[in-house]
C-alpha cells in the first residue's frame, strides 16, 4: 500500500485511500512516497499500525457482517470503512442493531416487473417468520410477495441494474428463481438491508445446521455469481436457429434470460457433477448450425446435450472454466435433491 491515514495510524490502498478522504473528521491521507512527513506522524504510524487498528476497530464485527474485497463494488468498500472507523459500529454493539434485531421494515425503491420504472414499496424482514416481504400499498393487508429466507440470496449488481447502490435479490418459487431489483438512496441503509438479510440467512442455517461452526455457515449467507453474460441458446431438438439471451450461473442453477432484468428466467439448467454424469466440453458436434457466434460450448447432461455459442474466445473460456468449477465439485446429499426437483423450462 502506497497511501496511508495519519490520524488513524494505518497503511491503505489506493482505492481505499478515496474513500477515506471523504471523512476527513476521521480520516486524513497522504503518500507515503510522495508527501512529506513530520517526525511526530512517523512516530505515530509506528507504535499504531493496521494489527493494532483491526483489534480495536474490529474487535466486535458479527459473523454475518459482509467483509468486502477489492473486487467488490464501491458501495461495500465506502460503507465498511465508515462504519468500521466514523461510526465504530464494531466497538460499540448497541449500533448494530438496524441489522442484528431480527426485525427490519422500511421502504426501499423496487423495479416494476412489466414497466421497468422504480417505484417506493414497504419491504418488511422478519426472522421469527423466516421471510422477507414487500406491499404494493402502505395499507395493503397482504403482501405482494413472501420470499423464505431459506431461498434467498442478495448481490450487489450496481452496473446491471443502473445505480450505485443497487441490490438483486432472488428467491425460489416452485422450485424456480425470480428476481427483484431494489435500491435506496442512501448508502448505509441498502448496506444495512444486506446485512440483516445475511443476519437473518445466519441464524436459519444455525438452527437447520446445528453442528456447523460460523466458518462453515459464513460463506453460504449470500452469493455472487459465477459469471454472467450473453450467450446464444437453441433448444431441446437442436434444429431451431440460436437465439441471444442473458445467462447468469449461480451455484449450480444456470439460468437465461431475454432482458438482464427480467422477474423470471426463461429456463434453467442444473449442472451437477462429472461423478453424476454432467461434461463440459469445447465447441459443437459437427452438424450444428444456426448459431451467429463462432464459440461453442456443449455441456452433456445425463438427459440431453445444451448448447451455448459465445461471441469471443475469452467468453467462451470464462464460461467454460464457471461449468467446470461446478463439475469438478463432488454433490451435496441436499443438490441431489435439487437435481431430482429440477423442472428445466426448454
Amino acid at each position: 500500500p502506497d497511501w496511508a491515514s495519519y490520524t488513524l495510524g494505518v497503511f491503505i490502498c489506493l482505492s481505499c485511500s478515496g474513500i477515506h478522504r471523504n471523512i476527513p473528521q476521521v480520516s486524513k491521507v497522504k503518500s507515503v512516497r510522495l508527501d512529506a512527513w513530520e517526525e511526530a506522524q512517523v512516530e505515530f504510524m509506528a507504535s499504531h499500525g493496521n494489527d493494532a487498528a483491526r483489534a480495536r476497530f474490529e474487535s466486535k464485527v458479527p459473523s454475518f457482517y459482509y467483509r468486502p474485497t477489492p473486487s467488490d463494488c464501491q458501495l461495500l468498500r465506502e460503507q465498511w470503512i465508515r462504519a468500521k472507523y466514523e461510526r465504530q459500529e464494531f466497538i460499540y454493539p448497541e449500533k448494530q442493531e438496524p441489522y442484528s434485531a431480527g426485525y427490519r421494515e422500511g421502504f426501499l425503491w423496487k423495479r416494476g416487473r412489466d414497466n421497468g420504472q422504480f417505484l417506493s414499496r414497504k419491504f418488511v424482514l422478519t426472522e421469527r417468520e423466516g421471510a422477507l416481504k414487500y406491499f404494493n400499498r402502505n395499507d395493503a393487508k397482504e403482501p405482494k410477495a413472501v420470499m423464505k429466507i431459506e431461498h434467498l440470496n442478495a448481490t450487489f449488481q450496481p452496473a446491471k441494474i443502473g445505480h450505485p447502490h443497487g441490490l438483486q435479490v432472488t428467491y425460489l418459487k416452485d422450485n424456480s428463481t425470480r428476481n427483484i431489483f431494489i435500491y435506496h438512496e442512501d448508502g448505509k441503509e441498502i448496506v444495512d438491508w444486506f446485512n440483516a438479510l445475511r443476519a437473518a440467512r445466519f441464524h436459519y442455517l444455525q438452527v437447520a445446521f446445528p453442528g456447523a461452526s460460523d466458518a462453515d455457515l459464513v460463506p453460504k449467507l449470500s452469493r455472487n455469481y459465477l459469471k454472467e453474460g450473453y450467450m446464444e441458446k437453441t433448444g431441446p431438438k437442436q434444429t431451431e436457429g440460436f437465439r441471444k439471451r442473458w445467462f447468469t450461473m449461480d451455484d449450480r442453477r444456470l439460468m437465461y434470460f431475454k432482458d438482464p432484468l427480467d422477474a423470471f428466467a426463461r429456463g434453467e439448467v442444473f449442472i451437477g457433477s462429472k461423478e453424476s454424469g454432467y461434461t463440459v466440453l469445447h465447441g459443437f458436434p459437427p452438424s450444428t448450425q444456426g448459431h451467429h457466434w463462432p464459440h461453442g460450448i456443449t455441456i452433456v447432461t445425463p438427459d440431453r446435450k445444451f448448447l451455448f455459442a459465445c461471441e469471443t474466445e475469452s467468453d467462451q473460456r470464462e464460461w467454460v472454466a464457471a461449468f467446470q468449477k461446478a463439475v469438478d465439485r463432488p454433490m451435496l446429499p441436499q443438490e441431489y435433491a435439487v437435481e431430482a426437483h429440477f423442472k428445466h423450462k426448454p
